[in-house]
């Protein structure tokens, strides 16, 4: 326990699923958390909320802030880590979690999508992080964890799933391909400042609020399926030790690591590495909002 006490950290996505997940465990660690999500109230059918979430830490002894941006537009996301020190101070840890999809076949997926994910999945990272670094270098302390995805690369032959499963998933991966290399390459300029750069996805399906398909996948392969805890405990792992330009995917960083993980509150040890997901009782989607 107490291994972020003192450290301030900002998440986006963090209403629910991964992001949520992951504040949770910092906050059981004792990090001050800013959670961002593009709302305060319901998002359609999803369950949690942006006041609960935060609600949840702050009950269970944690200090947790809330911040309502939209991350795909650039004005209102220029200020967001200033807002996240103003309300906690500077600035330990930034997690870029939030993502989004606009599902279409390669050969279809229109201008309009493909921009639509670049700005949230690849520009917004990007922007927080410029905002992120100047007082981290100051500090010479900080960490930066980009949250990346399995899909940018094609699926092996013959398909775990259908093909067009495995094809409408191309230019959203192609988004989190980009959100790798830009942070191999920052994360080796911002290395000699004491900033660790590394980017972590989970191996396959992260079971979290909302996506029955999801769920149905996994449960024809549940070895394609990991608890949410598997994510939150290597983000804390890249998030507390020196790490430098990982592209790490979850499992196999714990395994490296021989971790055990953790539950979202620390108090369990749940296993390793090979820790399987709980297939009934979930119900989760692996997107934050």
């Amino acid at each position: 326990m107490n291994q972020l006490q003192g450290k301030t950290a900002l998440i986006t996505g963090a209403s629910r699923g991964i992001g949520l997940a992951i504040a949770q465990r910092f906050a059981a660690e004792g990090a001050s958390v800013a959670l961002c999500a593009s709302r305060l109230g319901a998002h359609g059918n999803l369950p949690g909320t942006l006041e609960e979430a935060v609600e949840g830490i702050n009950a269970a002894g944690g200090k947790a802030v809330a911040l309502v941006c939209d991350l795909g537009d650039l004005e209102a996301r220029a200020d967001l880590v200033a807002r996240a020190e103003q309300a906690l101070g500077p600035l330990s840890i930034l997690v870029n979690n939030a993502a989004g999809a606009r599902m279409g076949l390669p050969s279809a997926v229109t201008a309009a999508q493909r921009s639509w994910m670049y700005e949230l999945n690849l520009n917004a990272p990007i922007d927080l992080a410029q905002q992120a670094l100047p007082r981290m270098r100051e500090r010479a302390e900080g960490w930066i964890l980009n949250i990346s995805s399995s899909t940018c690369d094609q699926p092996q032959v013959p398909y775990r799933d259908t093909p067009a499963a495995a094809h409408v998933i191309a230019a959203y991966g192609a988004t989190k391909a980009a959100l790798n290399r830009y942070s191999v390459g920052l994360a080796h300029e911002v290395a000699a400042d004491g900033v660790c750069v590394n980017t972590l996805a989970p191996e396959s399906i992260v079971l979290t609020p909302g996506a029955a398909h999801v769920r149905d996948i996994a449960r024809r392969h549940p070895d394609m399926a990991e608890p949410v805890e598997m994510m939150a405990e290597a983000a804390l792992r890249l998030c507390s030790e020196r790490h430098v330009g990982q592209v790490s995917y979850s499992r196999r960083l714990l395994h490296a690591l021989a971790a055990e993980v953790y539950s979202l509150d620390g108090q369990k040890v749940l296993g390793d590495a090979f820790l399987p997901a709980k297939l009934e009782d979930s119900n989760n989607d692996g997107t934050g909002e």
